[in-house]
């Protein structure tokens, strides 16, 4: 192996050059040693993955015959190594230069013809190297946009977390109600083999469904007696609500559907849009099923928790109705085969 390299902690950019010709690689190391790069030039393709192995570099200026692995292959097993290395291609003669597609396939970024002039080469090299320290700059600006955005997301979560538990600090009787509902919502997704992201969602939209209760009065949120037409109308109004709060925020956007349509009834009676089957969101299907044994299963101001068998009654009878058939068999079973899960729910947050 031929190879001439100079210290990288000295120069900013760093080429590696691949070419058979002994001649090329010494006239590109003092060209562009003098214009301030570090260059590693190798004559073998397999010496070149030696050296990409051992530091970093910026750039590879790649012959496009080379033994005994082709360019095609050589920069295969280069991605592999550093998936980022700007590519330029060093062709013999024109009629040899790659079709588009593959180039494009190949993420190569820029090519030439050889010669005995070196020029053409540099200039290669001179808007490679403005290119990575444009895409840098994008990188770096980037990053600080990410940090302040992340900031102002977590800003906001905590927020929405303040809301929800001020939501249950107003009624003794739904404390925890939105951890369980987060819960009884990924126990069933799991066993409907939901994917990690969809299980992200349900706990999200578990957690948060009902934080547009916020706009509710506590008078006709801890209401002892039945509630008035106008006052159902004004508990009915907190999937919206909820939407609206969490729609300022990108983070929420997938479990709005959830907050938003968790009352929609299977047979289209529900609200706050009186979506009718498969309209109604997935998620938002496996989440009201939760809701709902969370409420028959707790006790409240006017009534004692229902019993086990009772509230498989109800999902029974409702299958089709108010539930979707085919959540609903999937949760039965749980009841009646896996109760131990459910327990352990209910310990933890009762």
């Amino acid at each position: 192996m031929q190879t001439l390299s100079n210290n990288l902690k000295n120069f900013k950019y760093s080429v590696l050059a691949v070419d058979p010709e002994i001649g090329i690689i010494n006239s590109l190391s003092l060209d562009l040693t003098k214009l301030g790069y570090n260059f590693v030039g190798v004559t073998n393709p397999v010496d070149a993955l030696n050296e990409l192995k051992s530091q970093h570099f910026d750039i590879l200026l790649l012959n496009s015959i080379m033994t005994p692995l082709n360019g095609d292959r050589v920069i295969s097993e280069f991605r592999k190594i550093n998936k980022d290395i700007y590519v330029l291609l060093l062709v013999e003669r024109s009629s040899l230069t790659p079709p588009l597609q593959t180039l494009k396939k190949l993420d190569i970024q820029g090519f030439c013809q050889k010669s005995g002039k070196l020029d053409q080469i540099i200039l290669l090299i001179e808007s490679a190297a403005k290119s990575i320290s444009q895409m840098r700059e994008i990188q770096k600006v980037n990053k600080k946009l990410l940090s302040t955005y992340n900031r102002l997301e977590k800003a906001y979560l905590e927020s929405i977390q303040i809301i929800r538990y001020t939501v249950e600090a107003k009624d003794t009787y739904t404390r925890g109600h939105s951890d369980r509902v987060s819960l009884y919502s990924v126990l069933i997704g799991k066993r409907l083999g939901l994917s990690k992201e969809e299980l992200r969602k349900l706990k999200l939209g578990g957690l948060f469904h009902d934080v547009g209760k916020i706009g509710i009065p506590d008078s006709i949120l801890r209401k002892k007696t039945k509630l008035t037409n106008s006052q159902y109308n004004q508990i009915k109004s907190h999937p919206i609500i909820g939407a609206q709060i969490l729609s300022a925020a990108s983070i929420f956007k997938d479990i709005i559907p959830i907050v938003k349509y968790h009352h929609e009834k299977f047979n289209g009676t529900g609200y706050p849009e009186g979506l009718k089957g498969e309209e109604i969101p997935y998620l938002a299907r496996i989440t009201a099923i939760a809701d709902s044994f969370d409420a028959m299963n707790s006790k409240r101001v006017y009534r004692n928790s229902l019993s086990i068998a009772d509230i498989i009654r109800e999902f029974e009878k409702n299958k089709g109705i108010q539930f979707d058939s085919k959540i609903v068999d999937v949760f039965l079973e749980i009841l009646r085969k896996d109760y131990n899960s459910i327990l352990k729910i209910e310990e933890k947050y009762k």
